[in-house]
C-alpha cells in the first residue's frame, strides 16, 4: 500500500495527510471497539495504509491512542467570566455546564474517550490529563484559594463526567430524557459552588 492516496503531493503534505487519515481512523475504531479490542491492523485498514506506517508515526497502540485522544475542551476564556461588568463568577456554573453539553453532543471523540477511560488505564490517564490541564486553570482563577484548585476541578469533573456517563455512555433513560435546560438547572448550582464558594 502507498503512504497516502495523495502520492503526487510533496513528502511533508503526504506525511500530514497520512497522519490525519490514521488519527481519523483511530478515533472511529477506538469509539466503536474500545481500546482493548481496537487493533493497529484494523486501524491501518480503515485508513487505507500499511500497518507499518502506523507504527512508524506513533510507535504502538498506546502512543496512537494518546495522539488520537488529544482533545481540546475549548473552555471559555476565564477572563470573560471574571472581568468587571461581565459574569464575575456568578453564572460560571451555567456557562460551563452548557459548554460541556455542547462538547459532548458535537464530538463523539470525547464520549469515546470517556468510554475507554472507565475501562482502560491509558484512557483514564488521558482523561485525567485533559481535565487537569484544561479545567484546573479555570478553577485556579475562580477559587477563593488557588491552592484548592485541583480539588475544586476534581469536584467539577465529578459532576460533568457523571452526567456524561449517565446521559451519553450508559444512556440511563431518566438522564437521556432530561432536557438540556433541566440538566443545566440541576448541575449549574453545584458546579458554581464547587468553583467559587468558600471551603466548607
Amino acid at each position: 500500500m502507498s503512504d497516502s492516496p495523495t502520492s503526487d503531493a510533496p513528502p511533508r503534505r503526504r506525511s500530514d495527510a497520512t497522519k490525519a487519515a490514521i488519527l481519523d481512523a483511530a478515533r472511529e475504531r477506538f469509539a466503536a471497539d474500545g481500546y482493548e479490542r481496537a487493533t493497529i491492523r484494523a486501524i491501518a485498514r480503515d485508513a487505507g495504509i500499511d500497518p507499518s506506517m502506523v507504527m512508524r508515526y506513533y510507535g504502538n497502540k498506546e502512543g496512537l491512542f494518546a495522539a488520537a485522544s488529544a482533545f481540546d475542551l475549548r473552555l471559555p476564556d476565564v477572563g470573560t467570566l471574571t472581568e468587571p461588568g461581565a459574569l464575575r463568577g456568578r453564572h460560571v456554573g451555567a456557562v460551563l455546564v452548557e459548554h460541556f453539553l455542547d462538547r459532548w453532543e458535537a464530538d463523539e471523540v470525547l464520549t469515546a474517550l470517556l468510554r475507554v477511560g472507565v475501562t482502560n488505564a491509558a484512557g483514564a490517564e488521558r482523561m485525567q490529563a485533559v481535565f487537569r490541564d484544561q479545567l484546573g486553570p479555570v478553577a485556579a482563577v475562580l477559587s477563593p484559594d488557588p491552592a484548592q484548585a485541583p480539588s475544586r476541578a476534581a469536584l467539577v469533573a465529578s459532576q460533568i463526567l457523571g452526567m456524561a456517563l449517565a446521559r451519553y455512555v450508559l444512556r440511563l433513560p431518566p438522564a437521556v430524557e432530561m432536557t438540556r435546560q433541566e440538566v443545566v438547572d440541576w448541575l449549574a448550582p453545584t458546579v458554581q459552588r464547587y468553583l467559587t464558594a468558600e471551603r466548607p
